[in-house]
């Protein structure tokens, strides 16, 4: 019998219930596949790998990451709560040594949900990895966590609600956002004042094969880890790299993903997008499962696969090492950013505009962070709907600085309902969520 190096736990949750569309990308089928190629290559007959299922999230856990406008009913679905339940799942077999690493197989996904949710973009309406990350926090005691970010769209919900915690990294590589949704993700976006170069971003080109990712891999993403050294390494396991993937433009194949899976050493990975549903999908998340657990994988082939035909031009590898070095030099000078981003200024702003492109909302927030030397400091955020809803969102970081949390309190309790109908407070250091109704 074959035997895992590393004990290694799925949940599998296909939402049966809940799609954008009978035939959207974004629908049962995509599990569905995976499910039946686990079973019938035998993943379960290896000893160390092991079937869990999926518990639900709770509102609380769910508050922790998002000020959800106006309340968590309003913009998630029972298949939202099993979802990121199936993540925290993972997360607590991990911690309490039923298994040494996980892989959450469940949708909806979630990198595409922000903060402040006011509904759907990017098929995402909470963020499953954060909601799972903030609970190891509160149930576990976790403190630094790295989140690897491989889906081809740019984890931009997962950037912002990490961009002023210093103590998250969050690595993105992805297609170049100026071809592709959400036109975000370049490599100056690098974290708040409080955190520069906590969060790091690599644009890659279309057409960007297996030498391409794996490059990436060698020189960023694991001399990034192991200077950071995390307590947990997350992946963001999108899958829609793939060379055969409908709405994405890149060369990836599911050996790459299972080598680059086998270098990252994730302890949990979530899966995120990857539209090849029956060409792609139940390889790449085959050759991952086996990676993950320890298994040879060097058989994992998916139809149509010909190294010669997705291999990158030298266009490419020169672009992408031109990258990669840019991304590094400013990791390494990320104390001096830091200090010229917060000046002698005592808070700092700035404006966005969000477009939720699935539900059709667009947002304007004001971001007001208190700049601070000794913690990641306190933030606010002014922010309003094109459907009418404004919301003053105030967030106290998890170990703030005695300032920070007064600074909070005095927010929060400042709101009024001439400019806003709803006023909402995560204060992490007591793990509590206020909320009240202005006007």
């Amino acid at each position: 019998m074959i035997q895992a190096s590393h004990k290694t736990g799925l949940v599998f949750f296909p939402a049966f219930d809940w799609a954008i569309s009978p035939n959207h990308p974004e629908r049962e089928e995509r599990l569905l596949y995976t499910q039946d190629q686990v079973l019938e290559e035998g993943l379960f007959d290896i000893e160390g790998i092991s079937e869990l299922k999926p518990d639900l999230a709770t509102v609380k856990d769910i508050q922790r990451v998002h000020f959800c406008v106006p309340d968590v009913w309003k913009v998630t679905t029972e298949s939202h709560f099993i979802s990121a339940g199936g993540a925290k799942t993972i997360g607590m077999a991990v911690m309490d040594g039923k298994v040494e690493r996980g892989f959450a197989l469940v949708r909806p996904p979630g990198h595409h949900a922000m903060r402040v949710v006011h509904g759907a973009r990017g098929f995402c309406n909470i963020n499953i990895e954060a909601i799972m990350v903030e609970y190891l926090r509160a149930a576990y005691n976790v403190h630094r966590v790295a989140i690897v970010d491989t889906d081809c769209h740019h984890g931009d919900g997962t950037q912002d609600i990490y961009w002023h915690d210093p103590d998250t990294l969050f690595i993105s590589m992805h297609q170049d956002g100026r071809t592709l949704f959400p036109g975000t993700g370049f490599i100056n976006e690098f974290g708040g004042p409080n955190a520069a170069g906590a969060t790091l971003n690599i644009p890659l080109p279309p057409g960007t094969s297996e030498e391409g990712f794996l490059h990436v891999m060698e020189k960023v993403v694991m001399p990034v880890i192991e200077e950071f050294k995390p307590d947990l390494i997350i992946n963001s396991a999108g899958q829609d790299n793939h060379f055969s993937d409908p709405i994405t433009n890149m060369n990836f194949s599911a050996q790459g993903y299972a080598r680059l899976t086998e270098m990252l050493r994730p302890d949990i990975a979530v899966l995120e997008g990857g539209y090849a549903i029956e060409g792609a999908l139940p390889y790449v998340n085959v050759g991952i499962i086996l990676a993950m657990a320890g298994v040879d994988y060097s058989r994992v082939l998916e139809p149509d696969y010909r190294p010669e035909r997705i291999r990158q031009g030298p266009d490419v590898t020169r672009y992408i090492k031109n990258a990669c070095e840019k991304v590094m030099g400013a990791w390494r000078r990320r104390e001096d950013v830091g200090a010229k981003m917060r000046g002698c200024n005592a808070f700092a702003e700035r404006d966005r505009g969000i477009f939720y492109d699935t539900d059709l909302i667009t947002e304007k927030q004001r971001e007001t962070l208190r700049v601070c030397h000794d913690c990641g400091g306190a933030w606010r955020i002014a922010s309003s709907s094109d459907q009418g809803a404004r919301a003053l969102a105030v967030h106290v970081p998890r170990r703030a600085c005695d300032a920070c949390r007064r600074q909070g309190a005095d927010w929060y309790a400042g709101a009024d309902g001439k400019n806003f109908d709803y006023a909402f407070l995560q204060d992490r250091p007591a793990d509590k969520y206020h909320s009240r109704k202005l006007g």
